[in-house]
């Protein structure tokens, strides 16, 4: 078998090559003390992960509401926008419990305005 300008070419050797890049995701919030995070989605191995409800509502109860508790905040308003793992019912549930009537979100207590861009500061500054 031969390759490009007549090199030979052994057909048991194989080489993996992603289909697509390695993605990360991150979160963050940002209030008048700071901001909080940053926060990288990874699974048990270390590998980024894509987020779900299931990861976001893990993170939001195993990272942000501990640093929330070292602060003062039974004021704070939290507000996240439309993507489907911030509006899933359980994830709704967790930040009506967590924030009460202080949550701007789709199928939140205050609904989340589309094309707020001045209201994502984090979309823009970081």
């Amino acid at each position: 078998m031969q390759g490009k300008q007549g090199s030979e070419v052994d057909p048991q050797v194989y080489v993996e090559t992603p289909l697509h890049p390695e993605k990360l995701t991150v979160w963050c919030a940002l209030w008048a003390g700071g901001i909080i995070g940053p926060y990288f989605f990874k699974n048990d191995q270390g590998h980024n992960v894509t987020v779900n409800g299931d990861r976001y509502r893990a993170m939001i109860t195993n990272f942000f509401i501990p640093v929330l508790n070292n602060h003062d905040v039974q004021k704070l308003w939290f507000q996240q926008d439309s993507a489907t793992c911030h509006t899933a019912r359980a994830t709704i549930d967790l930040s009506k419990d967590t924030f009460g009537d202080r949550l701007i979100s789709r199928f939140g207590p205050v609904n989340w305005p589309p094309r707020s861009c001045d209201l994502t500061p984090l979309d823009y500054f970081l």
